[in-house]
């Protein structure tokens, strides 16, 4: 699948953090994604996540192509720990998305959910080793 977005102006941004688990999650589907693009429906929402290595984009069913939201510049190698969460910032390009936001906090992480039961991996799981951080 392609689709091409569009921004407006940032309208404003903020610091957040996501759950460890939610983040752990979508870089996990990232990864086992071929085209380097996730796309997450959240059917809930009538919205489209879609997920690559820079950032999390929020795209409204009416707007089709216009980011409503995005989250950017994560900070994942901050964490002491995989469970702790993940620093970013979430950028708005419309106004009033507080309420909008709040849904995503919730509608997001069960929508990953959705998307990994519906994953069937196959082949042998790798142990990768992690060097201790000094």
């Amino acid at each position: 699948m392609e689709i091409t977005c569009y921004r407006d102006p940032e309208i404003s941004r903020e610091v957040r953090h996501l759950p460890a688990n939610t983040y752990n999650l979508a870089i996990t589907l990232l990864a086992r994604c071929a085209t380097k693009h996730l796309f997450v429906p959240i059917r809930s929402m009538q919205y489209m996540a879609i997920v690559d290595s820079e950032e999390f984009v929020f795209i409204d069913g009416e707007r089709r192509c216009w980011i409503d939201i995005a989250w950017q510049n994560f900070n994942p190698q901050a964490r002491d720990a995989l469970d702790q969460p993940v620093a970013y910032q979430a950028i708005y390009y419309r106004e009033d998305m507080s309420a909008i936001m709040a849904r995503l906090q919730s509608e997001f992480p069960a929508a990953l959910q959705i998307l990994n039961s519906k994953n069937r991996l196959d082949g042998p799981a790798r142990i990768i080793n992690f060097p201790a951080k000094n």
